[in-house]
């Protein structure tokens, strides 16, 4: 099982969206059959197999083993990832282009950002695992304090200072086997949570 799944066709998105099927891919978080599942979300063994064969024609869920119960095949099912993001990709002509309107000061702008980030890697990790390679990724969460707003405006205009120096520094255009990334800087208010999150860095790391 997969820790997180991008989901980028229309017809996948609109097979994970329905509230049951989602009740089913959070109970197939571990390995289970038509008929334990029905007594835990309350449908009948038919109606949860009709859910499963939607669920795994889309890859939402993977045939884990097959048991024999008598007469009958026991299909044990799991989901094939732990959680879900559905991608730009899977509403292609209504997707966000940062192109359009670039614009640092804009909350929907770095929404636009984030979109792309979902649609762009989601794209790499399916290419990646096809093609068997890994995909090196490189991550920073952190939360910061500031004490006025004018420190907030200092220190997103250092921080642009820094990000450009590094990408003069080690951007190279003339390389012919350069190896291109794309790299997103954000920052915004964090949502109110009962505790503090401590900064975290994530290091480049291999997805499959």
């Amino acid at each position: 099982m997969l820790e997180v799944a991008v989901i980028d066709r229309p017809a996948a998105a609109e097979a994970s969206l329905d509230p049951i099927r989602q009740r089913i891919l959070a109970e197939l978080a571990v390995p289970a059959s038509a008929s334990s599942l029905a007594p835990r979300v309350g449908l009948t063994r038919q109606k949860i197999n009709y859910h499963l064969r939607t669920l795994e024609e889309h890859g939402l869920v993977e045939l884990v083993e097959e048991r024999k119960r008598g007469n009958m095949t026991e299909r044990i099912m799991q989901a094939s990832a732990a959680s879900y993001v559905i991608s730009p990709a899977a509403m292609s002509a209504l997707a966000p282009d940062p192109s359009r309107f670039p614009d640092q000061l804009s909350a929907r702008w770095l929404v636009t950002l984030a979109a792309r980030i979902v649609r762009e890697v989601g794209e790499l990790i399916a290419g990646a695992t096809a093609a068997g390679k890994p995909l090196a990724s490189f991550a920073i969460d952190s939360d910061i304090t500031f004490a006025t707003a004018a420190d907030r405006a200092a220190f997103a205009g250092e921080l642009g200072e820094s990000i450009n120096s590094l990408v003069a520094k080690y951007h190279d255009g003339n390389s012919e086997a350069g190896r291109k990334h794309r790299l997103v800087v954000a920052l915004h208010p964090s949502l109110t949570t009962p505790h503090v999150t401590t900064p975290h860095v994530t290091t480049p790391e291999t997805e499959q």
